[in-house]
């Protein structure tokens, strides 16, 4: 990738950063420690509440398919009124859900109260179905050869808030003195909480430039006085004809984007959302163990994040994508085959630096496949694409496990990422990013 010149590079340093990046980042750190919890001990949970592995992934595909719905409808209406409104609905949706899963048990309440909060689904620290609305605002007041850093520190901070959580979620297992049974997982759901209530506080702040500006377009547009008619003959208008040009070139590729998400959807679906509860049936081990072996895999997995950031300033972003999810899928294949939970974490931890470590680059390349104004639509499709797919693969994965195979979700699953990494590499590297 080539340098910038040096008066450049002193420019963007020089300039202050008016940008909600640092509150943002902030805020995706604090959601994620609830998230980390969940992810590791919402499967577990169910577990000890004698949900069968059927239920179990059934509930998690309920929760990626309704969040992979209400993403194909913020994303897009965010980049016409901005974007902080919908973070803080989301966030005191996140909020209540915890609030009652705190305090309840019943199947009723509790399944409707994970799929609102998407207890269990991960991701990383991202506003889940609003997911598009946050990273559109991230890029708001940072240039082009800056993005890849950026998305890649944001992604960090949501791995170490995930390795944080992943710690806690051993509480219960210390809890159990005085919390007996499932009561030990209770206190988790309050960390959650306390996450969401701490995001509100942090996002309140952040500034919303685009918001500004299209509030300025609508209130000039009204006030514009009438033009009057034009009788003369009209004139040609190249303009229109090369922004014809470039809404079918940027369509083009987010067609792309979305069928190689796809792809990569369904093989992270197979395992992803029951990797604990894999690791608790096939080694009988708890979350005293399970959990820090996540914040383990978390915690490289944010370190990677910063690396693959600097790789990106000398491979470029796809070919830092494709070699570190090329090593983690070797990992991937022999997890299932390790003979003691020791080995099997070691590979899932070592496989976590490497495949998560790349989430932050993939983001900054779909805002830069499009202008500014649809990096929303963009990141939409991005995420359905991707969500859709992997709200399938629990289900299968479920049924699978239930019926005794415990490694051939893998192997299916590896092929599909296999599959990824060829398409990935094949339709974006050398694609021109937008600034």
């Amino acid at each position: 990738m080539p340098s910038r010149p040096a008066a450049a590079r002193s420019s963007s340093k020089s300039s202050p950063d008016t940008g909600p990046a640092q509150l943002l980042i902030a805020a995706r750190l604090a959601r994620s420690i609830g998230q980390g919890a969940l992810v590791v001990d919402f499967s577990l949970y169910l577990h000890q509440l004698h949900w069968t592995a059927v239920q179990i992934s059934l509930i998690l595909a309920i929760t990626l398919l309704v969040g992979a719905t209400l993403t194909m409808l913020v994303g897009p209406l965010s980049d016409r009124i901005g974007r902080r409104q919908f973070l803080m609905w989301f966030e005191a949706a996140q909020a209540l859900a915890a609030l009652l899963a705190c305090f309840s048990a019943n199947p009723w309440l509790l399944g409707p109260a994970a799929v609102i909060g998407g207890f269990g689904r991960g991701g990383n620290g991202s506003a889940g179905p609003f997911a598009p609305v946050e990273q559109a605002w991230l890029a708001q007041g940072v240039p082009a050869d800056r993005r890849g850093r950026v998305y890649s520190l944001n992604a960090a901070s949501g791995f170490i808030g995930m390795a944080l959580g992943a710690l806690l979620a051993a509480l219960p297992a210390r809890l159990g003195a005085w919390l007996p049974g499932a009561l030990a997982f209770r206190p988790l759901f309050a960390i959650a909480l306390l996450g969401s209530l701490i995001c509100m506080a942090l996002l309140a702040r952040a500034p919303d430039s685009e918001a500004r500006a299209g509030r300025r377009d609508a209130v000039a547009a009204r006030q514009a006085p009438a033009q009057p008619i034009q009788t003369a003959q009209p004139q040609p208008q190249p303009a229109s004809t090369d922004e014809a040009a470039l809404l079918r070139r940027e369509n083009g590729l987010l067609l792309r984007l979305g069928l190689v998400n796809a792809v990569n959807g369904i093989g992270v679906g197979l395992t992803g959302p029951l990797m604990s509860y894999w690791f608790a049936i096939r080694y009988g081990e708890g979350p005293g163990l399970i959990g820090p072996m996540m914040a383990l895999g978390f915690l490289l997995a944010g370190l990677s994040s910063l690396l693959a950031g600097r790789l990106t300033a000398r491979l470029g972003i796809v070919r830092t994508v494709v070699l570190m999810r090329l090593a983690g899928l070797v990992l991937f294949v022999a997890l299932p085959f390790a003979p003691s939970f020791g080995i099997a974490a070691a590979l899932y931890t070592l496989r976590n630096l490497c495949n998560r470590g790349t989430a932050g680059v993939r983001n900054a390349l779909s805002a830069g496949l499009v202008r500014p104004s649809r990096r929303g639509l963009a990141a939409s499709i991005a995420n359905v694409s991707l969500q859709i797919p992997r709200s399938i693969g629990p289900v299968f994965a479920g049924m699978l496990f239930q019926a005794g195979y415990l490694g051939l979700p893998f192997i299916i699953g590896a092929v599909f990422q296999a599959g990824f990494v060829y398409l990935y590499h094949r339709h974006f590297d050398n694609v021109e990013m937008h600034p």
